[in-house]
């Protein structure tokens, strides 16, 4: 709409922006009879015309009268303004006037309030000088008497008083008491350690019968000055306190040694139980002194220790060493439950910080049963962790002497875990492979539950010791025997895939029989092979758990150096050359029948039947081996899957292989082959769940890789069964149902169909021509992974099962 409208609307079509004259006029007259009273309508209309020209003439002759009126308003408007200044004026003249007699009035007040408020400074300030002048001179009376529990209270409150006169220490008398109240600190300092000197004398180990009143008041003076002075008294105390255990524990004494070690902690804990009796009252409960006095102790006993081990380090042995650990560690845990550790020095032992919660999955309390056995469970990732006990803040204070001689119980580590290792040995080969046990799925081998719980006990015991380089060294003893495990345990007891008991022959490679006459793993072997796999699996879940705890346990700064990936990748290689030897086992089963397969007079077939006997003998050793080896790697489904994956990436390419070699092929032989591979595509597709009583659905994964390869062996069947007249049709049908430009299986496809070469020739150069170019290159780049081998490959059957023979772990 336009503004006019917007500010007067209108109905009027004559007011509409978008007016259109003829349309008006047809509005007025819609017909002819209309034009009858066209004089009435240009009335109407004239007579509206006069009255817009009177309104607009209206309009004009009242503007003119504005500009007079707006004059006249403006000057009433600056009148009003200048009457309204005035009175703002007056009315501030007059409050100038009151604030001034308010002044006036409020003079003498305010210097009344100035007097009073310096009076009672005044007042307040003399009152203090009298008592800090007082408390002066009964302080140093006090003093002279030995009167310490009144200047206990007296010192502090001087003290306190005189904090109010630091701003007029300008005033001789005001400088001059503080002088002397300094001085009166000083002499009470100095008298105190007197007093303290002639009751427990530094020299000599004789004792006094007992505290004294004047003493523990003395305490409570020192807790007033000078912080050295408190610190004087306890370090002299303490150094009596433990002067008879130095002499009684020199190093050329025989009590010192190692093996006497529970006896220094006795010595300590009946002098603390002495202390308590006789001078638990004297010392404030503020100066922890019982703790003062175990935590001196044991930086002594540390001293001493690491002094006497240095001079005999050759007579240092392991279970020696871990008794006295063990003993030492147990005295520590004892001061953490009667202690805080409030009196630790920062340079000394660290404050405990409670760490954050553990994700590593051994849960169990590793301060308890140390041979509990190592528990893997994928559940275990789900459940809340539990928080970490925070560390002893006495740990170590006395048992970091023996981290310099750990390597003592490092390299008997390492003699114990060979010889375990031997025994694991040893019995496996007395003992045998373990019994077939299809209803525990794959029992793990009871020797790699044994290295782990040993494995923990040692890094527990390890972390108790020290959590620095021997956590390391610890861990690379680790390494070692988890290697040694790997190949002397699990891969040096993989069967062998050996000629000698399975007699392999030209008869049995020809011949297809319901009986084994290939070298085949027994059912012990099988059950073997799935426990090694099965143990591997455990023992690489169990190595990375290892890993974490082991990061939790060594310092923060080493924590790079933890490292067991290779460990966890060489039993990675265990699982896969077992996983490797079932699907070579149940594969090399399977080549007799493929070998029958292409041996047979295809051109010669008459009539298509049931399946071939070949196709009976692949399922009958499917249905003999997969069934065994899923039962025993019930535990472990995920490398079951691998296995029947890689047993299709195996069989297919090499039944795919054996179809090219039966040639030629009649259309009734390729429809009895066709049959042949739908039923083994069958077969395979139900291969995870083959004779199970619980069928399931098999993974998407297996299902597209069977699929894909069986449908390429059915294409290529459908591809010989189509005639190859006219040849164009049938290199077109060729093209779309295989996908595949390489013009050695199109070799292959024609040798299958029996035609004759001077045809071959024909057609290869008919397939070359209607091939569609390239995308890169290579013009055998669209051949699929499923093409046949060189011709080397498959000149003899004997070199090709020698190959797989020799092929070792």
């Amino acid at each position: 709409f336009p503004p006019s409208l917007q500010v007067f609307p209108s109905q009027d079509p004559l007011d509409r922006a978008d007016f259109n004259a003829v349309e008006y006029i047809n509005t007025l007259f819609p017909t002819e009879q209309s034009l009858a009273n066209i004089d009435e309508v240009v009335n109407k209309i004239r007579l509206k015309i006069r009255r817009l020209d009177d309104n607009i003439r209206t309009v004009v002759r009242g503007q003119t009268n504005v500009g007079q009126d707006g004059r006249q308003a403006l000057e009433e408007a600056q009148k009003a303004i200048q009457q309204l200044f005035g009175k703002i004026k007056d009315i501030k003249d007059k409050a100038e006037k009151s604030e001034q007699m308010v002044k006036e009035i409020t003079r003498d007040i305010k210097q009344l309030d100035h007097a009073k408020r310096h009076l009672t400074t005044s007042i307040t300030t003399l009152n203090h000088l009298h008592m800090l002048a007082g408390g002066v001179d009964s302080l140093e009376a006090m003093t002279r008497r030995r009167q310490y529990g009144e200047v206990a209270n007296l010192l502090q409150g001087v003290v306190n008083v005189l904090e109010h006169f630091n701003k007029y220490m300008g005033i001789p008398q005001i400088r001059q008491l503080s002088e002397r109240v300094k001085v009166a600190q000083n002499e009470l300092g100095q008298q105190i350690l007197a007093d303290f000197e002639e009751a427990f004398p530094s020299q000599g180990t004789k004792r006094p019968g007992g505290p004294s009143n004047v003493l523990r008041d003395a305490c409570l003076v020192a807790n007033v000055l000078d912080p050295r002075i408190k610190q004087e008294i306890i370090k002299k105390f303490i150094k009596q306190h433990l002067s008879e255990y130095l002499v009684l524990f020199q190093e050329n004494q025989d009590v010192a040694w190692l093996d006497k070690i529970d006896r220094r902690y006795a010595w300590i804990k009946r002098q603390l139980v002495d202390y308590e009796e006789k001078y638990g009252r004297m010392f404030p409960q503020e100066w922890c002194m019982t703790e003062r006095i175990a935590v001196e102790f044991c930086h002594v006993t540390r001293t001493e220790l690491a002094k006497i081990m240095r001079t005999r380090a050759k007579e240092i042995e392991v279970k020696l060493l871990l008794f006295a650990i063990q003993r030492t560690t147990n005295f520590e845990g004892l001061l953490a439950k009667r202690f805080s550790g409030c009196t630790l020095s920062d340079g000394t032992v660290k404050k405990p910080e409670v760490p954050p919660p553990s994700t590593n999955p051994f849960l169990e309390d590793e301060t308890g049963t140390e041979t509990d056995e190592i528990v893997i469970e994928k559940s275990d990732t789900d459940k809340p962790k539990k928080p970490k006990v925070p560390d002893n803040p006495f740990h170590g204070i006395v048992s970091k002497c023996f981290e310099p001689h750990l390597y003592v119980y490092i390299e008997s580590q390492d003699k114990n875990l060979g010889e375990l290792i031997d025994r694991f040995v040893a019995d496996f080969k007395a003992q045998g492979p373990p019994k077939p046990n299809v209803d525990e799925g794959g029992a793990v081998l009871p020797s790699c539950a044994d290295l782990f719980v040993y494995y923990k006990k040692c890094m527990v015991q390890c972390s108790q010791l020290s959590t620095g380089e021997p956590m390391i060294a610890l861990t690379t003893i680790f390494q070692k025997y988890l290697r040694e495990y790997a190949w002397k345990i699990l891969s040096g007891n993989l069967p062998k895939t050996t000629s000698s008991s399975g007699g392999l022959t030209i008869t049995s490679l020809l011949k297809e029989k319901e009986g084994s006459e290939v070298a085949k793993f027994t059912l012990e072997e099988l059950c073997l092979i799935c426990s090694i796999l099965s143990t591997a699996e455990y023992c690489l879940a169990t190595t990375q758990q290892l890993e974490e705890k082991l990061k939790e346990k060594v310092d923060a700064s080493l924590v790079e150096r933890i490292n067991l990936t290779g460990e966890m990748d060489t039993f990675s290689i265990v699982i896969s050359n077992s996983i490797q030897l079932l699907v070579q086992d149940l594969d090399a089963a399977c080549d007799p029948a493929l070998t029958a397969m292409s041996k047979m007079q295809w051109q010669n077939v008459e009539h298509v039947g049931d399946q071939s006997p070949y196709v009976t003998s692949v399922i009958l050793h499917i249905k003999q081996n997969v069934p065994i080896i899923r039962d025993n790697l019930a535990s472990t489904r995920k490398y079951f899957t691998q296995f029947c994956i890689k047993f299709a990436n195996s069989f297919i390419p090499k039944f795919i292989n054996h179809l090219f070699k039966c040639k030629p092929i009649s259309m009734v032989g390729a429809e009895q082959l066709l049959l042949d591979t739908h039923s083994l595509k069958m077969v395979l597709l139900d291969l995870p769940s083959i004779g199970s009583q619980v069928v399931r659905k098999a993974p998407a994964s297996y299902t597209k890789i069977v699929v894909k390869g069986m449908t390429r062996a059915e294409m290529i069947l459908k591809v010989v069964m189509a005639p190859h007249e006219p040849p164009v049709v049938f290199v077109d049908n060729y093209i779309k149902l295989l996908a595949d430009c390489s013009t050695d299986t199109f070799q292959k496809i024609l040798d299958m169909k029996g035609l004759k070469r001077s045809e071959q020739s024909s057609m290869l150069d008919l397939f070359r021509q209607r091939l569609p170019a390239p995308p890169s290159g290579v013009e055998n780049a669209g051949s699929l992974s499923l093409s046949a081998p060189t011709p080397e490959q498959e000149s003899s059957r004997i070199r090709k099962l020698e190959k797989l023979i020799k092929k070792r772990l």
